[in-house]
């Protein structure tokens, strides 16, 4: 069923060519970029995972260049295999899953306003680029997405089956903490972007949890406003391997929901 999947997406009437057009940047385009980029990287050193601000770095991103696409999946071919697919903003769940199951990352080039610095209702490039595209370079992590892709293009049809892993994907990769030489660091995307939730999610406002599989299915979450908690796992590693564990308990609450 994969194989037959990886075969379609990149078939799919939705996935337009569309391509990073780097000459079409504006000079307050650049200006946004170094904003937001020197706004939030100060308060990375301490509060981020070492597999991210390694990967910043093997990434090549800095302040004064906009990330470049082309470049990007010139390094991660090195790297994990994986590449960025431009998309036009958000995307069905089934291409969106698609497109990852295939190693693809998908990425909108737009950049936000001077006037937008501080929220956006939808995601921009700088999100996506900035705080997902590093952790693209953790083998672990990249093997996590694929799988997890993968099982929910199994579900693909069934709604609540992709709340549930919805749920997964916004309590890891968007809002996931790890725990790296005993002390609690940030891996997730969302908040990684975020000057605000970078300090919150690290302060004793909000509840922190071991990474709980069920208990992250069986958790909605919030996205207009910061998270009331937080999960944390130990490694990039106990990630992939609790896809057998996800699988399990998305079979179990799926049959609940059906009778």
């Amino acid at each position: 069923m994969i194989n037959k999947a990886k075969d379609w997406v990149f078939s799919d009437p939705r996935l337009k060519q569309m391509k990073q057009d780097y000459a079409a940047y504006t000079e307050e385009d650049f200006k946004v970029w170094k904003i937001l980029f020197e706004r939030q990287i100060v308060n990375l050193p301490k509060a981020a995972s070492k597999a991210y601000l390694d990967g910043i770095k093997e990434i090549g991103f800095t302040s004064d260049k906009i990330a470049d696409f082309e470049d990007v999946n010139s390094r991660l071919a090195k790297s994990t295999g994986w590449a960025i697919q431009v998309v036009p903003g958000l995307i069905d769940d089934d291409l969106f899953f698609g497109l990852m199951n295939n190693k693809r990352f998908c990425s909108s080039t737009w950049l936000r306003k001077m006037e937008q610095l501080d929220y956006l209702e939808e995601p921009d490039m700088f999100h996506d680029a900035f705080a997902h595209m590093p952790l693209l370079t953790n083998q672990p992590y990249v093997d996590f997405l694929e799988s997890l892709s993968g099982l929910a293009l199994k579900h693909i049809e069934n709604k609540w089956a992709i709340e549930i892993l919805s749920r997964i994907y916004w309590f890891t990769i968007e809002f996931g903490l790890i725990r790296e030489q005993g002390e609690v660091k940030i891996y997730g995307a969302g908040i990684l972007s975020s000057a605000g939730e970078t300090k919150y999610s690290l302060s004793d406002e909000p509840s922190h949890f071991d990474y709980d599989v069920r208990k992250i299915m069986n958790t909605p979450y919030w996205k207009d406003k910061f998270q009331d908690k937080y999960f944390i796992i130990e490694s990039y590693e106990q990630l992939y391997e609790s896809l057998p564990e996800i699988a399990s308990v998305l079979e179990d609450m799926v049959s609940e929901e059906a009778k």
